[in-house]
C-alpha cells in the first residue's frame, strides 16, 4: 500500500540526514522515516494526527487539512 501513498517529507528534514520524517494521508496517516523508505510505518488514525499536530503546533490547526 505504501507504493501508491503520496509522501510528503517534513520541512524539518535536511539533505544531511536529520530529522527525516515523511507523512502520507489516506484513510490513516501514515509515518516513516524517509531514509529508509522499506521500513514498517506508524500509522495512525486522522483524529489522532490532528489532536499531534495541534498539541506540538498549535497555530497548525487550521491547516491540518491541507496537508
Amino acid at each position: 500500500m505504501s507504493d501508491q501513498l503520496r509522501w510528503i517529507k517534513s520541512s524539518y528534514s535536511d539533505s544531511e540526514g536529520g530529522a527525516c520524517v515523511e507523512v502520507a494521508r489516506s484513510t490513516t496517516v501514515h509515518i516513516r522515516d524517509s531514509k529508509l523508505p522499506a521500513s514498517p510505518e506508524l500509522r495512525v488514525a486522522e483524529p489522532s494526527w490532528a489532536a499531534f499536530v495541534s498539541a506540538v503546533r498549535p497555530e497548525a490547526e487550521r491547516n491540518v487539512d491541507q496537508s
